[in-house]
């Protein structure tokens, strides 16, 4: 079995390091970049859970790529991460279609039991979808 895609996208390099090497650990296949322009570039269909920092460099922050990869893929299961969230950052991230948030440091249990939840998720849309 092929292994499921998880896109991680922070620009902190230790960050994405760690979360690569746990991820592959657990049997997923990460997909990781340091800003939303290359996480554009990088995202492909079968994709489906995803890991957003919320303050990346460049033109688009984490809320505007949420917005983005939505408009692609609705179905797709999307988590913020912070390192200091305000109730206005959470409510953009509702806005923008977050499924949930974590602040960093996250333990890795609650990030893998939220990427299976997100597969879960997924998987119960597409069936929805294929049934009509």
């Amino acid at each position: 079995m092929t292994p499921l895609k998880i896109l991680i996208v922070d620009d902190e390099k230790e960050i994405r390091e760690v979360l690569n090497e746990a991820f592959s650990y657990h049997g997923y296949a990460p997909v990781c970049a340091a800003d939303a322009e290359e996480a554009l570039k990088l995202l492909t269909p079968d994709i489906q859970v995803m890991f957003l920092d919320l303050k990346l460099p460049g033109r688009m922050d984490g809320v505007a790529l949420c917005r983005e990869i939505r408009k692609q893929n609705p179905s797709a299961c999307i988590f913020a991460m912070t390192g200091y969230a305000t109730l206005f950052e959470l409510a953009d991230c509702r806005a923008a279609g977050f499924d949930d948030y974590f602040t960093k440091p996250a333990k890795l249990e609650l990030l893998l039991m939220a990427t299976r939840q997100g597969f879960d998720k997924v998987k119960r849309w597409r069936k929805k979808e294929e049934n009509g």
